[in-house]
C-alpha cells in the first residue's frame, strides 16, 4: 500500500483494491500549493470546505474499487460542530491494513470514535490547530489510538499552509520517533516499523 501526500490534508492511498483520494483542495486555495490534478478510483471528503472537497480535481477512472471504507462521525470543532460543523473520519481497509484519515477533526476522540481508530496501521492526523486539534491534542490522540505509523497533515511549513496554523515542529517536538522522508510517498506494509513519518510535499 502506498500513501502519497499532496499537501495540506490531501492523500492518495494506492492499494491492490483500488486507489482513493482523500480531501482534495481547490486550485490555489491553500497557500503555497498550486493546482491539483489527480486520478483515482474513488474520492472521499471529510467535509464541504473548499480546502477539502475539490472532487472535480480528481479524475475518476470508473474502474473497480473494492477497499472497505468505514465512516466515523465527528466534529470540526470542540463545540459539537457549532463553530464549523461536522467532520467525517474515513478508515480504509485493504491488503490486511487499516488507514484512518481524520479530516479536519476538531476535538479529542473518545468512546466509540476512539475505538474505531484503535490500532490502525497508519493515522493521517491534522496537527496545525486553529481549525483543527492543536499539536498537543494531536500527539495525545496519536498515542491514545495506538497507531503504528502517524503521519501529520494540515500544518504550516515555510511557504506552505495557512498562516494561522502551527508549524510542523510544534507537533514533531512532542514525538520521539520522527523520521523525515525526502519524498511524498510512504510505503506501508505489515512490517513497517512504528514511527511518526513526515513526508515532503512535492506538489508546490
Amino acid at each position: 500500500m502506498k500513501l502519497i501526500w499532496h499537501g495540506h490534508s490531501c492523500f492518495s492511498v494506492a492499494t491492490e483494491a483500488g486507489t482513493a483520494v482523500f480531501d482534495p483542495y481547490k486550485d490555489h486555495y491553500v497557500r503555497g500549493l498550486g493546482a491539483l490534478r489527480l486520478t483515482a478510483d474513488a474520492v472521499f471528503c471529510s467535509h464541504e470546505h473548499s480546502d477539502h472537497n475539490a472532487r472535480d480535481a480528481v479524475n475518476l477512472t470508473g474502474g473497480p474499487f473494492s477497499a472497505q471504507v468505514l465512516t466515523v462521525p465527528s466534529f470540526h470543532d470542540d463545540k459539537l460542530g457549532l463553530l464549523r460543523g461536522k467532520n467525517t473520519i474515513h478508515i480504509l481497509s485493504a491488503e490486511g491494513l487499516r488507514v484512518a484519515h481524520l479530516g479536519d477533526l476538531g476535538h479529542m476522540l473518545r468512546g466509540k470514535a476512539l475505538e474505531a481508530v484503535k490500532g490502525v496501521d497508519a493515522l493521517l492526523i491534522p496537527v496545525g490547530g486553529h481549525y483543527t486539534i492543536d499539536p498537543v491534542t494531536a500527539s495525545e490522540l496519536a498515542d491514545a489510538s495506538g497507531a503504528r505509523v502517524v503521519i501529520p497533515m494540515h500544518y504550516r511549513l515555510g511557504s506552505m499552509g495557512y498562516q494561522v496554523l502551527a508549524e510542523l515542529s510544534a507537533f514533531t517536538s512532542l514525538r520521539n520517533d520522527v523520521i523525515e522522508y525526502d519524498t511524498d510517498t510512504f510505503e506501508l506494509t505489515a512490517d513497517t516499523p512504528a514511527q511518526t513519518a513526515v513526508l515532503r510535499c512535492v506538489h508546490e
